[in-house]
């Protein structure tokens, strides 16, 4: 158990780096990329030439007896949903940090960013139930929170069930939302609730990757044990038929994830815990930026 202020330390530690990464890197791609999709009443006032003949407002142009339009600005405000998977795979890590800890400091970037830009922003932590939300909210401490939420919180259940998190984001988030979904995906067919808020909100999947789940290290027989279940294995790593199938089983579930994404027009930014996620993140936003433009 860490002592609370080794806690306050490191929170404060991913606050000072995210920051800075957000004012030097991400500040102006995320205001770019992430408008405002909504548009905003703000008044009537008499048709001029060269408006837009369908914003012309029939009603009160029937009783002046002469055209008037309506006038909208558009909606800046956004809502920024996390929805990040705490399920006991993402204790798993063979490098130097965990799946869990790459996906908390890469939310805190977009949540820095969407502070600085003046959004409300919302965590949903998930297992294969809802173990916590907090609605979105602006301001420093709030994102202070949602950073502590994601490194420290303990989890009651260690499955996950993404259909289940996208359910509940479904129902407690009405309006539309840019919606970062931080998971490695090991779960089972979330196919129809992902469509739903595919449609409904602006998706952005993330699924962290760590190399050791990708290839068996050559190690002799080795015992596998399933962080969510507890099932145990044991693998002859030596065996390199046995190593080829179990990287071509991991080779074909990234396939079909991407697939399933690039289907329902859903980005996303892979983040593996062995590489820098500074890359994967600009590439990002350039190519959305470019997409945009």
């Amino acid at each position: 158990m860490q002592e609370p202020g080794e806690i306050l330390r490191k929170i404060r530690r991913i606050e000072l780096r995210t920051r800075r990464l957000v004012q030097a890197s991400f500040a102006g791609a995320y205001q770019s990329v992430f408008k405002g999709r909504g548009m905003n009443f703000e008044e009537v006032r008499e048709y001029t030439p060269g408006d837009e003949i369908r914003t012309i407002d029939w009603n009160v142009t029937a009783r002046m007896n002469t055209p008037y339009v309506k006038k909208f600005t558009e909606e800046r405000e956004m809502t920024v949903m996390l929805l990040v998977d705490v399920s006991a795979s993402g204790t798993y890590g063979s490098i130097e940090n965990s799946k869990r800890e790459l996906a908390a400091e890469v939310a805190s970037i977009l949540a820095f960013s969407a502070i600085q830009n003046n959004d409300k922003v919302g965590l949903i932590l998930f297992t294969d139930e809802v173990e916590l939300f907090i609605p979105p909210k602006k301001g420093r401490l709030h994102t202070l929170r949602l950073i502590r939420e994601m490194l420290y919180f303990e989890p009651r259940r260690r499955g996950t069930n993404i259909a289940n998190a996208l359910d509940y984001l479904n129902k407690v988030t009405s309006r539309r939302a840019v919606v970062f979904v931080i998971s490695d995906f090991l779960s089972a067919d979330f196919t129809k609730p992902l469509t739903v808020a595919a449609k409904r909100h602006d998706l952005v999947a993330m699924p962290v990757i760590d190399p050791g789940e990708e290839e068996l290290p050559s190690v002799g027989i080795l015992t596998l044990e399933d962080a969510e279940t507890g099932e145990q294995i044991d693998i002859n790593t030596s065996n390199r038929a046995v190593a080829n199938a179990f990287a071509a089983i991991e080779e074909r579930r990234h396939a079909e994830l991407a697939r399933m994404l690039r289907q329902r027009r859903i980005d996303s930014i892979p983040l593996r815990t062995d590489k820098d996620y500074l890359m994967a993140l600009r590439s990002f936003f350039e190519v959305r930026e470019r997409r945009h433009a």
